[in-house]
């Protein structure tokens, strides 16, 4: 038998490139190691860890519920309950991809898929190893959690994303290495649980791929709410002691200090989940195990494609290995398609206050020799934000001086990361400034300060 495509991986990329496919009515199986369908993000990643900042939301309103008006007598934060209910988002949406299987009829393999050349794809799993064969083949294998050099997860003291969300309790005490999403937002949901957290950071700034006045602001709000942030640190000689994690850190100033707490989380990034899955039996070229791909996503061997995590060059999120997805599909298909556009691509980090950003940042817009407007509009002037009691942050627009054109989009405040999807239909329906100013946007509403953030790019906003 020979199918049309075969997915090894059903994370959102792979999983939903199998959905196309099936759409598209190409013969198609997507193969699985793990027991259930979905990938890192619905189980250990993405989905998992909104449940629990979803819930830090929750009680931290608890706990400030005297505010408006409402008298809530000592809340219990009941952990293992918190968990349980995270677990049963997770199952009831791995069965929803399984159930997404059967419809477009995508047969699912279970097993460790191997390439053994083009259009082989060997597949080993407790009932023993076929070979199956296809005209396409589409990588999808992810990423892991990238862990300091002579360290191991373990379960109690030394974590990555996975470890921390099976914790029975909550720790009273928490350091983490690396500001990214990942290690900001499980800051900020234990923070908000009560934990005494310490963030460190290697490079000047927190969440560093986000323009620079949002990390300022971010590591201010994380100031205020007493998490200990630490830029420029090197943490290294880490150690389990008893009950606890030490380790020592040299702080930007060149102090060095033993630190210690109930737990580590490492949150350094992820390496690309390539080094077994066959890749030295094609002509597929990698750099540092990440795939390079054309712009449709085909690697250097015909008929072979990468999409994810596994890529060279672009973000590791859920939703670019989506849309690469779609992509790579559309092209095996010979259907119209457009290729990823970088600058179009949508990045979301749900701290509190959230972050949602797109295009470029103002230090990579003048870098390019742009000359630019910048306008920005403070939350705090927002009806609605005053409204939920929460009025740290903004939002700040990128553009082009001549004509208008929108280059970046950057919000830190109340739900950013759901603000930005405005950001990113201007831009990709390739408005400019004085589109989105004549745009009326509702009130009293959240999304009335992207609003009065284009008015402000030429000095124009009404309540700042």
């Amino acid at each position: 038998m020979t199918y049309d495509l075969i997915v090894i991986g059903s994370g959102p990329g792979g999983y939903s490139a199998a959905v196309r496919a099936g759409q598209y009515g190409l013969k198609t199986a997507i193969i699985e190691k793990d027991a259930k369908l979905g990938g890192t993000c619905l189980h250990v990643g993405c989905i998992p860890t909104k449940a629990l900042l979803h819930t830090a939301e929750l009680w931290s309103f608890a706990n400030h519920a005297a505010e408006e008006g409402i008298t809530i007598e000592n809340p219990v934060l009941n952990y293992p309950k918190v968990i349980e209910r995270k677990n049963s988002i997770v199952s009831k949406h791995a069965k929803g991809v399984e159930f997404l299987m059967k419809k477009n009829k995508v047969e699912v393999i279970p097993g460790f898929g191997v390439i053994k050349g083009p259009g082989k794809v060997e597949v080993t799993s407790d009932k023993g190893t076929s070979i199956l064969e296809a005209k396409n083949i589409l990588i999808a294998t992810g990423s892991v959690a990238r862990m300091l050099p002579g360290l191991e997860p373990d379960p109690e003291f030394i974590l990555t994303n996975i470890e921390i969300l099976n914790l029975t309790a909550v720790p009273k005490s928490m350091m983490i290495i690396g500001s990214g999403a990942v290690g900001s937002e499980f800051a900020s949901a234990f923070r908000r649980f009560g934990t005494e957290v310490s963030l460190f950071e290697m490079l000047p700034r927190i969440v560093p791929v986000e323009d620079e006045e949002v990390s300022k602001e971010l590591e201010r709000v994380f100031k205020k709410s007493k998490i200990r942030v630490e830029t420029g640190a090197k943490c290294e000689d880490v150690k389990r002691t008893g009950k606890s994690v030490t380790m020592k850190v040299t702080l930007s100033n060149g102090k060095v200090e033993q630190v210690e707490a109930d737990k580590l989380l490492v949150a350094v990034g992820r390496a690309p989940n390539t080094a077994k899955i066959g890749l030295e039996n094609t002509k597929v070229e990698v750099d540092r195990g990440f795939i390079k791909v054309d712009a449709y996503q085909q690697t250097a061997e015909p008929g072979i494609y990468a999409i994810g995590d596994v890529v060279a060059g672009t973000p590791q999120l859920a939703h670019v290995a989506s849309a690469q997805g779609m992509v790579a599909v559309a092209k095996i298909a010979g259907k119209p398609t457009t290729p990823i556009r970088r600058n179009r691509i949508p990045g979301a980090t749900y701290t509190e206050p959230g972050i949602g950003s797109v295009g470029l940042t103002e230090a990579q817009a003048k870098a390019a020799g742009h000359d630019i407007k910048v306008g920005k509009f403070p939350f705090a002037a927002n009806s609605k934000a005053t409204i939920l009691g929460s009025h740290d942050g903004f939002v700040k627009i990128i553009a082009d001086t001549k004509y208008g054109e929108i280059l970046g989009v950057h919000i830190i405040g109340p739900q950013g990361y759901e603000l930005i999807a405005e950001a990113v239909t201007a831009m990709e329906a390739e408005a400019t400034v004085e589109t989105m100013m004549s745009a009326i946007h509702a009130h009293p509403t959240i999304y009335e300060a992207i609003g009065e953030a284009f008015n402000n790019v030429y000095g124009l906003a009404i309540n700042a």
